[in-house]
């Protein structure tokens, strides 16, 4: 086991896409809690994959992959509408930044 120093740690930005320097970073991020959601109610909801992929009109095959992350290439509408069909509303805010450009956050309540 490696041992590190105070000063090996970084501390991230809240973003592991960004922290990466990967392209489209915020739009990852948004994809990938969006996701969590979906995973989350899925599992409150006590669906297994074949029943919630009816409720979300996906095929079981594309719920799996979205346990496996292999969810970039669904649009953040689609990802929504799956919300959605599990029975949570989505409400979209927008507020001044005090930067040069804003950027985009998912919060659950």
């Amino acid at each position: 086991m490696a041992n590190y120093n105070q000063q090996d740690l970084v501390l991230g930005s809240g973003n592991a896409f960004a922290d990466l320097d990967l392209p489209d970073a915020d739009n990852m991020k948004l994809k990938a809690d969006i996701a969590l959601q979906i995973i989350t109610a899925i599992q409150a909801l006590g669906l297994n994959q074949a029943d919630a992929g009816k409720r979300m009109n996906l095929p079981q095959a594309r719920v799996s992959a979205l346990y496996n992350g292999k969810f970039f290439n669904m649009s953040e509408q689609k990802l929504m509408d799956c919300l959605n069909r599990l029975g949570f509303d989505i409400e979209i805010t927008a507020k001044p930044n005090h930067g040069c450009t804003g950027h985009r956050t998912f919060s659950v309540v």
